[in-house]
C-alpha cells in the first residue's frame, strides 16, 4: 500500500501568525494546539493537515518545497489582492520576469506560489 500525505510541517519562530496566516489563506481552523505545535486543516480529523511547529530560528534560505496555490471563485488577480491584504508579500527566488505564477512568502518568509489558472479555469481544460 502506498504512503499516504498526513501533514505538511512549517518551522515557525511565531507559530500563531503562520497558523492564522494559513487558516486565512486556505479557509481552514485550528484543529489542535499544544506549546510546541499547532494543527491546521480544513475540518477535525481531515488530511492533510498542517502542522505549523515552534523553532527558535528564522528561516535563511529559499524553501526547498513549497506550495502552488490556485484562486478558488474569484480571479487570480483577486485571490493575489486578498493574499497581499493578508500579510503575504511578492518574493524573489530567481524566478524570470516572464514566469506565469507569482512567488509570494508568507510573514515568515516562507515562499508558496500563485499559479495563473484559476481552479474553474483548470476544471474546464
Amino acid at each position: 500500500m502506498p504512503s499516504s500525505l498526513s501533514a505538511i510541517v512549517i518551522d515557525a519562530v511565531r507559530p500563531r501568525l503562520i497558523a492564522d496566516f494559513w487558516c486565512s489563506v486556505l479557509g481552514w481552523q485550528v484543529v489542535d494546539e499544544d506549546p510546541e505545535v499547532i494543527t491546521i486543516a480544513a475540518a477535525p480529523r481531515s488530511w492533510p493537515m498542517i502542522d505549523v511547529v515552534a523553532v527558535p530560528e528564522g528561516k535563511a534560505i529559499k524553501n526547498r518545497l513549497h506550495l502552488d496555490l490556485r484562486a478558488d471563485g474569484v480571479s487570480t488577480a483577486e485571490e493575489l489582492d486578498r493574499l497581499l491584504a493578508l500579510g503575504a508579500r511578492r518574493a524573489d527566488v530567481g524566478q524570470p520576469p516572464d514566469v506565469s505564477w507569482v512567488v509570494l512568502a508568507d510573514p515568515e518568509g516562507n515562499e508558496f506560489c500563485l499559479l495563473s489558472r484559476t481552479v474553474q479555469e483548470l476544471q474546464r481544460g
